[in-house]
């Protein structure tokens, strides 16, 4: 019921909100990364979500984590970067983590919110994967220089 109210109230929050702070991880295992698709945003993103009030970063990551793949972590995930999102949502930062020991209990489902997920190669990420998506795992992988901008 939660996932539905977010996605009903979406409008009305991003034109009404201050500050908003987001988190979203790099979950990779063999050469390949979790990914998910949004139902309500075009594109393929890291998994994640916004930090609601009485939440910590991490308190997010986990359920996030486990709403959009049963995917548990089994140590506290690495703090990568802190970005600035302003160019798609005015006030916005996302915080990015890198997972280092999880483990998926079960497969992905489809929710309301997730209509699709899995891992991909790093290598042949999906058509439709965001550019910052793939600028955040040029910066985990293969060293490029982090961008302060999401």
């Amino acid at each position: 019921m939660r996932r539905l109210l977010k996605l009903l109230l979406r409008p009305w929050w991003l034109l009404n909100r201050g500050m908003t702070l987001g988190v979203r991880a790099v979950v990779a295992r063999d050469g390949k990364v979790f990914l998910v698709r949004h139902s309500y945003l075009p594109g393929w993103y890291l998994p994640g979500g916004g930090v609601e009030r009485g939440e910590t970063v991490l308190d997010t990551l986990t359920h996030e984590l486990r709403d959009e793949g049963n995917i548990v972590l089994e140590e506290p995930p690495r703090l990568f970067g802190v970005y600035s999102n302003e160019t798609d949502h005015r006030g916005d930062h996302v915080v990015l983590f890198v997972a280092g020991a999880w483990r998926q209990d079960g497969a992905f489902r489809p929710t309301m919110e997730i209509v699709e997920a899995g891992f991909f190669a790093l290598n042949d990420l999906p058509e439709g994967t965001t550019p910052a998506t793939r600028r955040r795992l040029a910066e985990v992988f293969d060293g490029a220089l982090p961008d302060t901008r999401w």
